[in-house]
C-alpha cells in the first residue's frame, strides 16, 4: 500500500496542457460561429437545423450531467462507502426505456424548442410558467455545482486560487457557447468526453500496476468491506441499497432526460425521432461504461491508500479532493499528464455547463420573450437568445458561492435533481399519462409537491441523517509525535437494527424531535417521493375542481401508459386499460377532407384535426 506524503504540484508542462484543451474549446466555438449558417437563426443556434448525426449528440448526453461529478464524486463515494452506487447503472437503462417510450414521442409529434410548449398546449400558459420556473431553479443551482467542481480540483492541485478558477471556466464555457450555439457544444462535449476517459483509465492502469494488477486491487477491497453490489433491505432510509439506486435513481434521471430542457434539445437537433432514439440507446450504454470506469478508478484508489486515508490524516479538506490528490501522487513526476486529469475535470465542467446555459437560453426565449413580443424578427430573437446565454453564465458564476456550501458534490447534484426535478417530472407525468387532469390540479399538485421538496431538503439539511459509512485506517501513514495512528469514529455498522427501520426510528426520537423521522429518508427517494406527491394532489384536486372528461381526450397530447408500456398485451386488455380514453389520432398537416371535422389549430399554429368517423382504421 501507498503511503502518501509530500505530493508533488503542477509543473509548466501541465499548465500547457489545461491551456490547450481551453484554446481547443474555444476554437470549436470559433468555428461554428463562422462556419454554416453562423449562428443567424434561433433555430441553428438552439437546434443545430435539427440536423445532427446521432454520435455527436449521444456523447453530449453522456457528457452533459455525469461530466465533472462523476469525474470526482463518483471515485470519493465508491473511496467512502463502497461499491454500492454501481447499481445506479440500472436506473440509467430504465429512465432509457421510459424516455424513448413516453415523453420523447410526444415532444417529437409537437416539433417543439421548448418543453414547456407542451405544458400550455396541455394546460394553460399558467402552467407553462410553472414549468419554467422549476427549470431556471433546478439548472441555476445545479449549474454552480458544476463549476464549482473543477475549480476545487484545481485549487487542490495546483497555486491557482478557487474562484479564479470558477471565473476561468465561466468565462471560457459562456464565450463558446454564445458565439457557436448548440453545434459547438455539442462537438466540444465529443472532445471532452474523449478527454475525460483518458484521464480514468490513466488513474485505473498506473495504480493497478502499482497494486500489482486490478485482480488484486479487487481482493483487497473486498476483504476491506468496499465490495457491496447487492444490499435488497426495503428500507427507504438506507442511504444506497438496490432499491434507492435502481429504482429512486430511476425517478431523478426520468426528470433530467425525459423532461429537462438540456437533454431534450439534443434530442431534437437530430431532427427524426428513430435517429433520437437510438442516440438515446448509444447514450445509456455510454453512461453505464462511464459510471462505471469511475467506480473502479475509485476501488483502485481506496486499495492505494487502504491504511492511511489522506482525508483523516488531514492532507486534504474535502472528500471531493480525493482524486486530484491521487493524481499528484500517481503522476507528479510525470510532466503532463497531472494536467491530462485536471483538463478531464476542467473541460467536463465546461461541456455541462455550455448545454445548461443553451438550454436556459432557450427556454427563456421561448417562453418569455415570444410570449411578451410574440412578432419579434428573427434577428433580434437570435440576439436576445445569445444575450440570455452570456447573462446566464454570469449567474451561474455567482451561485457557486452557495455551491461551496453543499457538501459532497455527488450527493449534492442528485440532491437537487431530486428535490426539483421530481415535481418537474410529476407535471409532465400528469399531462402525458392522465388525460383527466385538468389545469388547477397540474398546478397546484406540482406546487405541493415541490413544497414537499423543500421541506424535506431543509430539513435533512437541519437534521442529517447519519450515512454509516465504513472504517478508514491510518495505521501506516507517517505521523508526527503527537499523533496516534488508528481508525475513523465511524466504523461499519453490524447492528442488526439496521434491518428493522421501526427501530430505527425510535432511536431517532429519543435524540430529535419526532419529525426529524422524516428526514432520515435516503436522497436517492426525493424524487420518486416528490413525483407521487404531486401525482396524487394533481388527480385529487382534478377531480374535486372538475375533471376532464377521457373520452373526450385530445389524444394527440397524450401518451396512455397502455400505449408506451403494454403494447403487447391483447387489445381486449388495453381497451380496459385506458379507462375510456380513445386510441390516437392521426396528425393531418392537409386541408381537412370531408370525413375530417373540428380543424383545431394549437398556439405554435400547426394544425390538427380530429378523426369524427367510426370506419376509419388507424
Amino acid at each position: 500500500m501507498a503511503v502518501p506524503g509530500e505530493v508533488a504540484t503542477f509543473r509548466v508542462w501541465d499548465y500547457l496542457v489545461i491551456a490547450a484543451v481551453l484554446l481547443v474549446s474555444t476554437c470549436i466555438g470559433i468555428y461554428y460561429a463562422l462556419a454554416g449558417g453562423r449562428q443567424r437563426t434561433a433555430r441553428e443556434f438552439l437546434l443545430a437545423d435539427r440536423s445532427m448525426n446521432p454520435v455527436p449528440v449521444a456523447m453530449s448526453l453522456v457528457a452533459s450531467f455525469i461530466s465533472a461529478i462523476t469525474v470526482l464524486g463518483t471515485p470519493a463515494e465508491v473511496y467512502r462507502h463502497g461499491t454500492m452506487f454501481w447499481i445506479i447503472c440500472f436506473a440509467y437503462i430504465l429512465t432509457g426505456f421510459i424516455t424513448s417510450r413516453s415523453f420523447m414521442t410526444i415532444f417529437y409529434e409537437y416539433e417543439i424548442t421548448s418543453t414547456n410548449e407542451y405544458l400550455e398546449r396541455r394546460f394553460n400558459k399558467y402552467v407553462r410558467y410553472l414549468g419554467t420556473t422549476l427549470f431556471f431553479l433546478q439548472m441555476i443551482l445545479y449549474l454552480g455545482i458544476v463549476i464549482y467542481a473543477p475549480a476545487l480540483a484545481l485549487n487542490a492541485v495546483t497555486g491557482l486560487t478557487l474562484w479564479g478558477s470558477v471565473i476561468t471556466i465561466g468565462i471560457v464555457c459562456t464565450f463558446y457557447t454564445t458565439i457557436g450555439g448548440l453545434k459547438a457544444v455539442l462537438w466540444t462535449d465529443v472532445f471532452q468526453v474523449c478527454i475525460m476517459m483518458s484521464g480514468l483509465l490513466a488513474v485505473i492502469i498506473e495504480g493497478s500496476i502499482k497494486l500489482g494488477g486490478l485482480r488484486e486491487a479487487w481482493n483487497i477491497a473486498e476483504s476491506r468491506d468496499r465490495i457491496d453490489l447487492w444490499d435488497f433491505r426495503v428500507d427507504p432510509t438506507i442511504r444506497h441499497s438496490f432499491w434507492a439506486l435502481a429504482i429512486g435513481q430511476t425517478f431523478t434521471l426520468t426528470s433530467s432526460y425525459g423532461v429537462n430542457q438540456a437533454q431534450v434539445q439534443r434530442y431534437l437537433s437530430c431532427g427524426k425521432k428513430s435517429t433520437a432514439q437510438f442516440a438515446l440507446c448509444l447514450a445509456i450504454v455510454g453512461m453505464v461504461i462511464v459510471v462505471s470506469v469511475a467506480c473502479l478508478a475509485g476501488v483502485v484508489m481506496f486499495v492505494y491508500y487502504a491504511d492511511c486515508d489522506p482525508y483523516t490524516m488531514g492532507y486534504i479538506t474535502a472528500i471531493d479532493q480525493l482524486m486530484p490528490y491521487f493524481v499528484m501522487d500517481l503522476f507528479g513526476d510525470r510532466p503532463g499528464l497531472p494536467g491530462l486529469f485536471t483538463s478531464c475535470v476542467f473541460s467536463a465542467a465546461l461541456s455541462t455547463v455550455s448545454s445548461g446555459l443553451n438550454s436556459l437560453a432557450a427556454i427563456s426565449g421561448e417562453d418569455i420573450i415570444k410570449s411578451i413580443w410574440p412578432n419579434i424578427s428573427e434577428t433580434r430573437y437570435t440576439i436576445a437568445t445569445k444575450l440570455l446565454a452570456c447573462t446566464f453564465g454570469a449567474i451561474a458564476i455567482l451561485t457557486t458561492v452557495l455551491s461551496s456550501q453543499l457538501g459532497a458534490i455527488l450527493q449534492a447534484s442528485l440532491s437537487i435533481f431530486g428535490l426539483v426535478g421530481g415535481p418537474l417530472l410529476g407535471l409532465f407525468s400528469l399531462g402525458v399519462f392522465f388525460p383527466c387532469v385538468n389545469s388547477f390540479g397540474a398546478g397546484f399538485g406540482t406546487l405541493i409537491g415541490l413544497a414537499t421538496s423543500v421541506w424535506l431538503g431543509v430539513g435533512a439539511n437541519i437534521y442529517p441523517p447519519d450515512s454509516n459509512p465504513p472504517s478508514l485506517s491510518t495505521a501506516m501513514c507517517y505521523v508526527n509525535a503527537t499523533d496516534v495512528p488508528g481508525l475513523l469514529t465511524t466504523p461499519l455498522s453490524t447492528s442488526q437494527d439496521d434491518y428493522f427501520p421501526c427501530k430505527r426510528f425510535a432511536l431517532l426520537f429519543l435524540h430529535s424531535p419526532p419529525i426529524a423521522a422524516f428526514y432520515s429518508l435516503s436522497y436517492c427517494w426525493y424524487s420518486g417521493l416528490s413525483w407521487a406527491v404531486c401525482i396524487v394532489f394533481g388527480l385529487l384536486i382534478s377531480f374535486a375542481s372538475g375533471h376532464n372528461s377521457p373520452s373526450k381526450a385530445d389524444v394527440t397530447l397524450h401518451r396512455p401508459v397502455v400505449d408506451s408500456f403494454l403494447c403487447c398485451f391483447p387489445q381486449t386488455c388495453t381497451n380496459v386499460c385506458r379507462c375510456g380514453v380513445p386510441q390516437s389520432e392521426k396528425k393531418i398537416p392537409t386541408t381537412p377532407l370531408e370525413n375530417y371535422v373540428e380543424d383545431r389549430k394549437t398556439p405554435s399554429g400547426l394544425e390538427y384535426i380530429n378523426i369524427k368517423s367510426e370506419n376509419t382504421k388507424l
